[in-house]
């Protein structure tokens, strides 16, 4: 894809709704007939005292799937005030999708292209768009559930000492192999502990205040960008909430090489950015025990034993099979239970050798 160039180009839709605005090859702020925001960067907006609500997302050639997740926003409880969607730069119709469908939208739409553009620097840019205070984010792509935006905005409208709302996420598993990755890789509500949960910026709130105090988000950083700007946000003391009930459907990948890449790529933003020493440590010590057991004369008398943890580790997994699979037949759960130990182990070596990558990019390129 091409470098983003600072060419700014606004124009005004012929749609007939007369607040929308379109923008390509981002560059300054547009120009808008939004209502301009109050005092403080808080915009009054939305409906009686609440505060408006600006809904930021990026998107790269999501064609396919812009449908389906547009009109989970217009199905929502609550509507936003504003959405405000930046393209990396689709080569797959995504932007002229997203055009037609803002024609009718009931709030205004900002399109704005960045070409090149990584997630995290997609997302900033989203953000510093928006008229509003308050920013729900979530990724093209997904479906929202449709008391989403109410659910998540809900506790910031009613306690105005909090700052952050973390929402949740669950799979679209549409096969049986993309249940089975959700089964591995994705926890259950039940195992989440509210006040330690590091949400996904696919199913997050904040006011910009936030954002601007942590800096945004990592622009060095092409994976990852959301945990490392939930670690800072942490660092801070920012007051936050976990509101479970808002929930974004996420679109599991539907083959193992793109799987296994997808948790490569989240391990080496790890590595680059320091993120888990600990936790990927311990996976480096699991596994080299295991395969000590396995390979070595010493180590077979304590093979047995080491399966023990390991099977702790997959048991986790084993208890999600009902509810990820909950509408498949005996032998496809059957077949599931005893796939769940192989996938669980490509997974941590696909992440192992992400990290070690990460931590070699780091070193290499100066990152932090």
């Amino acid at each position: 894809m091409k470098k983003h160039t600072d060419r700014d180009i606004s124009a005004r839709s012929g749609s007939p709704n007369p607040n929308r605005v379109e923008t390509a090859e981002g560059g300054g702020r547009p120009s808008s007939t939004n209502p301009a925001p109050s005092p403080g960067g808080r915009s009054k907006g939305g409906s009686g005292k609440r505060p408006g609500v600006t809904l930021a997302a990026t998107v790269l050639n999501e064609a396919g799937t812009v449908v389906e997740w547009w009109r989970s926003i217009l199905c929502q409880t609550r509507l936003p005030d504003e959405v405000v969607v930046v393209d990396g730069g689709s080569w797959d119709g995504t932007v002229e999708r997203l055009r037609e469908l803002a024609l009718e939208a009931p709030f205004p739409v900002r399109v704005d292209i960045l070409p090149g553009s990584n997630i995290a620097r997609g997302r900033n840019r989203a953000v510093s768009l928006a008229s509003h205070d308050v920013i729900a984010v979530t990724d093209a792509g997904c479906v929202l559930d449709p008391g989403w935006l109410e659910n998540l905005t809900a506790p910031l409208d009613e306690d105005p000492g909090l700052d952050l709302v973390a929402g949740f996420y669950q799979p679209l598993a549409r096969s049986w192999f993309e249940a089975l990755c959700a089964s591995v890789t994705l926890p259950l509500p039940q195992e989440v502990r509210g006040e330690r949960f590091m949400p996904s910026s696919r199913s997050l709130a904040f006011r910009r205040e936030v954002w601007e105090r942590v800096g945004g988000y990592p622009e060095w950083l092409d994976i990852g960008e959301d945990m490392y700007f939930n670690h800072r946000w942490r660092e801070l003391g920012i007051r936050h909430a976990f509101r479970p009930e808002a929930v974004v459907y996420w679109r599991m990948r539907p083959d193992l090489p793109s799987f296994l890449r997808q948790y490569f790529r989240y391990a080496r933003g790890d590595g680059e950015s320091g993120m888990y020493p600990h936790r990927h440590l311990l996976r480096f010590a699991v596994y080299g025990g295991l395969t000590w057991a396995a390979v070595s004369r010493a180590g077979r008398r304590f093979f047995p034993l080491a399966l023990l943890p390991a099977c702790l580790y997959a048991g986790r997994r084993w208890r999600r099979i009902p509810a990820f699979l909950r509408d498949r037949s005996p032998a496809e759960k059957a077949a599931a239970a005893a796939a769940v130990p192989l996938l669980l182990a490509g997974v941590d070596v696909a992440k192992m050798a992400g990290y070690l990558h990460g931590l070699w990019r780091r070193r290499s390129g100066g990152q932090v």
